[in-house]
């Protein structure tokens, strides 16, 4: 039995087991999950969500630890949603809590949980916001989702985050990559991380070039700042947080914020309504309904669009 009120009251005081039990309630498609929502949308809409991504190897889960520092160093309650890979075995996180995250463990204003994509392309888990979504209303200022390195579906962070970090490092051909994968059009901080490596600088001009063509942004848009950091050391860190704080001031004041918000919210619906249907339609195989339309369409009397339009009408009660 599950006492959804109690469950989020206890998450509301801080407690990280209300939080994970709550987080295991939306990866498990939960019966539950609608009364959870509902229980959660009136305290939701506080948190600032920073999205990082960027190629394997160029330093997530470390800049990630380094962000939780500094904005511990504020007072803030920090959560981290790490999106790992999927384990083929179990359909976990392969990468578990994160080991290089470990120094924040014992710190009660620090959460962290890992998420498995379970096989969902994008390098993000298909309950990655509604697990957001927990995290906001459980009181967190701010919530950190780092994402696995897929390359070119490693875009979609954009759509979940209300900043996008895109991490790399010198000597990893990151400028052809991030031409390639289109992360240059979804970047709101930049940052070129292992800075103390020779070729930083080169990265970080390169960068530069690369934003600056085809720009097309009048006075007053935003223009992403490039910062240089060795985040194993905490070196330019500080820098990384102040451009959060100035991108987030100017998305407010321009009202980008809640559009933003806005956006990821007819995305989040337009899924989940995706996701009925998609079941409904699963449930047919077999059905007699299903059959008919396939007969007329064999035999020539019925177009396959005109056979969905006809399924899609049934299912939804429409004509």
């Amino acid at each position: 039995m599950v006492d959804v009120p109690t469950l989020v009251e206890q998450a509301r005081a801080g407690g990280p087991r209300a939080v994970a039990r709550l987080i295991s309630l939306v990866e498990g498609a939960s019966p539950h999950l609608r009364e959870v929502m509902a229980a959660l949308a009136p305290l939701a809409g506080n948190a600032y969500v920073v999205g990082l991504t960027g190629s394997p190897g160029v330093g997530k889960s470390t800049s990630t630890s380094a962000l939780v520092s500094a904005y511990r160093k504020q007072g803030k309650r920090v959560a981290v949603l790490a999106v790992d890979p999927s384990s083929p075995f179990s359909g976990g996180a392969l990468l578990g809590d994160r080991v290089r995250m470990s120094d924040h463990a014992s710190d009660p204003g620090v959460y962290i949980r890992s998420m498995a994509t379970r096989g969902h392309l994008g390098g993000l888990a298909w309950a990655a916001p509604q697990a957001i979504r927990v995290l906001d209303a459980s009181g967190f200022d701010v919530v950190l989702v780092e994402t696995v390195g897929v390359g070119q579906s490693e875009v979609e962070i954009a759509s979940q985050a209300d900043t996008s970090i895109v991490l790399l490092a010198p000597g990893m051909g990151d400028g052809i990559q991030a031409a390639k994968a289109g992360i240059l059009e979804i970047g709101d901080v930049y940052v070129v991380n292992k800075a103390d490596r020779d070729g930083a600088d080169a990265t970080a001009r390169e960068l530069n070039h690369m934003l600056g063509l085809g720009e097309s942004r009048g006075p007053g848009d935003w223009r992403p700042p490039i910062v240089k950091t060795v985040a194993a050391r905490g070196e330019g860190v500080d820098e990384v947080v102040e451009a959060l704080e100035k991108h987030r001031a100017w998305m407010e004041e321009r009202g980008v914020l809640g559009e933003r918000r806005a956006a990821r919210a007819a995305r989040e619906v337009e899924t989940i309504a995706v996701t009925r249907l998609r079941e409904r339609i699963g449930s047919l195989h077999g059905d007699r309904r299903l059959d008919a339309l396939a007969e007329r369409i064999v035999a020539g009397r019925l177009d396959p669009y005109a056979a969905a339009d006809e399924l899609v009408a049934g299912l939804t009660g429409e004509g």
